[in-house]
């Protein structure tokens, strides 16, 4: 099979913390790599942060390009949604894929700006993965109130960016909205898109009926299967061992970390331990409210600590609130063979298939899940099985979609 050259688009990295993002793009790139292909990463300018080459682990070659996507827009502070904002920044992402094409056969973006392909012409061998809500949520994670959120009318949109916005901030948001989803909508039509999940690709054909169905794809989230073997080899688990929660991720309400923990913190038994992985706005009071022996922050970690405390843990527990696309942290635990509680919301449930039966187990409440945690036998033995996440499965996948945009760009 003929190597191709090719050009992975991430304005995530480098950063100070990698997520899920940046590391889906460099699993993939090196596997890429691994089978044998020339890859390039471009990301964003600036800041350049020491630590994230040892982090990322990238082993092609990184160029800079997207700009500073990080650049406040006031948007919080004026209460609206800027309707020039997002196709700014992506008119600047799209110049420079233009300015670097020729030198590839093919661009895979991953970033926050679905309408970047709008001024990437159909000429040039062209895709993107999506890996949010962000094709019809400005927001990107659906999430209003407390709840999920089905509205779909932009007048329901101008509420995330201010609690009570008067008219004048309801018709600029407005205006915002239905230029974002214009813009998507018309950039899905001009090349392919994949989805990193049924639930995600649904979504966003419910929200823009004009996307032909035709172009957009499923590729599910993948992980290094390889690297979590070999990582599994080298965990030994501690004696004597207090039976252990693992939890990753973002502490914000959409996540639903600290709205678990205050529910099941005072009915666990003592010797339960509960190691809490990420940053955000409710962590410190999360801190304040428990005792540290038991609800244990560590805060941002590389990639393999996480994954090791996953693999010594009895149980991961996944309490997202929101709607995730095809959570990566609840993918790794059930590829490492460890249980995986979590609520039954969004494409969650699709993740099933990567593990052994009852493997995961999904609750329809935060209550319900609090109770099957606390219920759960933790001296039951481990199982492994269900069908392979790795990304070496996924590239014949992508390679198939990238050799097809290459031809239709003929």
């Amino acid at each position: 099979m003929t190597s191709l050259r090719i050009l992975l688009v991430c304005e995530d990295i480098p950063a100070r913390t990698i997520g899920g993002l940046g590391k889906h793009v460099v699993t993939l790139g090196n596997a890429l790599i691994e089978a044998g292909h020339d890859v390039t990463l471009m990301g964003r300018d600036k800041p350049n942060y020491s630590d994230c080459s040892a982090e990322t682990d990238f082993r092609g070659t990184f160029i800079t390009g997207c700009g500073d996507p990080t650049r406040g827009w006031k948007e919080r502070q004026f209460g609206v949604f800027n309707p020039w904002k997002r196709s700014f920044l992506a008119k600047h992402i799209a110049k420079s894929i233009l300015a670097r094409a020729s030198a590839f056969d093919i661009v895979h973006y991953h970033g926050h700006l679905p309408m970047v392909g709008l001024w990437i012409p159909k000429s040039l061998a062209f895709l993107q993965t999506r890996h949010d809500q962000g094709s019809e949520c400005i927001t990107h994670i659906r999430f209003q109130g407390g709840d999920v959120c089905n509205d779909l009318a932009p007048e329901a949109c101008a509420y995330c960016a201010h609690s009570s916005p008067g008219p004048l901030r309801k018709a600029i948001s407005v205006a915002a909205v239905n230029r974002y989803r214009r813009q998507n909508a018309a950039a899905f039509a001009a090349h392919p898109v994949i989805f990193v999940s049924g639930f995600l690709r649904d979504n966003c054909l419910r929200a823009m009926p004009s996307v032909a169905s035709a172009q957009a794809h499923i590729v599910h989230n993948f992980t290094d299967e390889k690297h979590l073997l070999e990582l599994a080899k080298g965990v030994r688990h501690q004696s004597p061992r207090h039976t252990t929660l693992h939890m990753a991720g973002r502490i914000e309400p959409a996540k639903g970390i600290a709205a678990f923990v205050n529910l099941i913190a005072p009915k666990m038994p003592k010797d339960w331990r509960i190691n809490i992985f990420g940053e955000g706005p409710e962590r410190a009071t999360l801190a304040a409210s428990h005792d540290p022996s038991q609800v244990r922050l560590f805060g941002h970690r590389l990639l393999s600590e996480v994954q090791s405390s996953a693999l010594d843990a009895d149980l991961t527990v996944m309490p997202s609130l929101c709607e995730e696309s095809f959570g990566a942290v609840t993918l790794e635990a059930l590829r490492l063979g460890r249980p995986c509680f979590a609520l039954r919301r969004g494409g969650t449930p699709e993740l099933a298939r990567y593990g052994a039966a009852g493997q995961l187990q999904l609750f329809d409440s935060l209550e319900e899940l609090v109770e099957g945690v606390l219920s759960y036998d933790t001296s039951a033995s481990r199982q492994t099985g269900g069908e392979s996440a790795d990304v070496r499965v996924r590239v014949p996948e992508l390679m198939a979609l990238y050799r097809a945009a290459i031809a239709d760009s003929k």
